[in-house]
């Protein structure tokens, strides 16, 4: 946290200074010699001609009205927030611009943000997991916050104060990993030991306790109709649970790399999981045993997925880049942007929809301005790639956060997609 500075301190003179009192002072102008006495005798000279031309070099006085404040500054994103530690999770709040994030020591923080320099802030910070703080995740209404950790425990905090409400300790017997609040009763948690457990928080009782996995549960999606819980594993299967049967329906083929992330596509009909080999697996909905299609994002990994659009998705990467992603056509969009160089923990989009936020190893949440990718369309015709390798630039902070970069970075897709847009007319027009 930053701490507060205080006001400069004006130092003192070098030398000694008089003092007059304004009676002095005004005895001291009265006693000056009038100007045509000034000078004696044959030394007399001229007052000197007066210019009536106004000085141009000269800066003229400033004018009362334009010493008025100038207003804050509007960002086109809220500034970045610094944390104290590396930050696990971060969750967004469904109808408000605050945002909440767990670290690797254990504690919770709120922030308000804002696109208004210098007003984004921390609203509270709750220490009381005992170990790092794993995943944290709004309730629908916005009025209540959950929270797990490595310590096992499962914790309730009220969002406007801040404060513990309830808490189940030693909810697992191995340290819970993920979290999914299913409606405002029913909450999802899984451990590094592959267990899955569905929770009644009114009784704090787990109604499903089951063990599928062979290793650690690395993220659970529910579909529309509340009725089937999906999880990736790190024993590279996807896990199909039925809440309302409150059973287990069957484990997807392995896959040759940790299953990272899942979530639901094409309104629901396509199931996406990230994976630690940079690949993406699509399942058909009620074909969860075999892929249907696959395809390599040439990434590191792909550890975090936000759909954002029944076809797009932003995933994000150990190799710091957040990438949007359009689902059938299969193809890389371009960069929303990027941590440079360090690991990605999680993404989360705004309620509005407007910003993406992210939160890596830099000790950094950040924020990316998406309200444009809503509009995005992609085509069955596969453009050109970039001679450089580049991914298209897709933010003006995708690049790096310096405005004249920014400008430039603007420019050059200006030109590309010109470029690509007469590439297109070529071709159809050889056809």
């Amino acid at each position: 946290m930053l701490a507060p500075t205080g006001a400069a301190e004006t130092p003192p003179p070098a030398g000694p200074v008089q003092l007059f009192s304004a009676e002095e002072e005004n005895h001291q102008t009265n006693m000056a010699a009038p100007p045509e006495h000034a000078a004696t005798g044959s030394e007399q000279t001229d007052p000197p001609e007066t210019n009536s031309e106004p000085d141009l070099s000269q800066p003229e006085p400033a004018d009362s009205d334009a010493d008025e404040p100038v207003g804050p500054k509007i960002r086109e994103t809220p500034e970045d927030i610094r944390l104290e530690a590396i930050a696990n999770t971060v969750a967004l709040h469904p109808s408000r611009d605050v945002l909440v994030c767990g670290d690797v020591d254990g504690d919770v923080y709120a922030y308000a943000y804002s696109c208004t320099e210098g007003e984004t802030r921390e609203l509270w910070s709750s220490g009381h997991h005992l170990k790092s703080c794993r995943q944290v995740r709004f309730s629908a209404d916005g009025l209540k916050l959950f929270s797990v950790s490595r310590d096992k425990a499962v914790h309730q905090l009220d969002v406007e104060r801040g404060q513990l409400v309830s808490r189940i300790r030693g909810a697992h017997a191995a340290a819970i990993n993920s979290l999914l609040l299913v409606d405002e009763n029913i909450l999802a948690t899984g451990d590094d030991r592959g267990t899955l457990k569905v929770w009644d928080m009114r009784k704090g009782e787990a109604f499903m306790d089951l063990k599928h996995h062979d290793d650690y549960i690395s993220d659970i999606a529910v579909d529309q109709a509340k009725r089937i819980l999906l999880t990736t594993s790190g024993d590279g299967t996807m896990g199909v649970f039925n809440i309302k049967r409150r059973r287990f329906e069957l484990l997807s083929e392995f896959q040759s790399g940790d299953l990272t992330s899942v979530a639901l596509m094409k309104r629901g009909k396509k199931v996406v999981c990230g994976s630690s080999e940079g690949t993406v697996y699509i399942f058909n909905w009620n074909g969860f045993g075999a892929t249907s299609d696959r395809f390599a994002v040439k990434a590191e990994s792909v550890d975090c997925i936000v759909p954002i659009t029944d076809s797009i998705m932003c995933t994000a990467s150990m190799d710091g880049y957040i990438r949007a992603i359009n689902l059938l056509p299969n193809r890389v969009i371009g960069c929303i942007g990027q941590h440079v160089g360090e690991p990605i923990e999680e993404i989360n989009k705004s309620w509005d929809s407007r910003f993406l936020v992210s939160c890596a190893h830099d000790q950094l949440i950040k924020f990316w301005e998406i309200s444009n990718l809503q509009k995005t369309t992609v085509s069955d015709y596969r453009k050109r790639k970039k001679k450089d390798g580049r991914m298209k630039s897709l933010s003006k902070k995708a690049l790096g956060d310096n405005d004249f970069f920014s400008g430039l970075v603007e420019e050059t897709e200006k030109k590309e997609e010109e470029e690509e847009e007469e590439e297109e007319d070529s071709d159809s027009g050889s056809d």
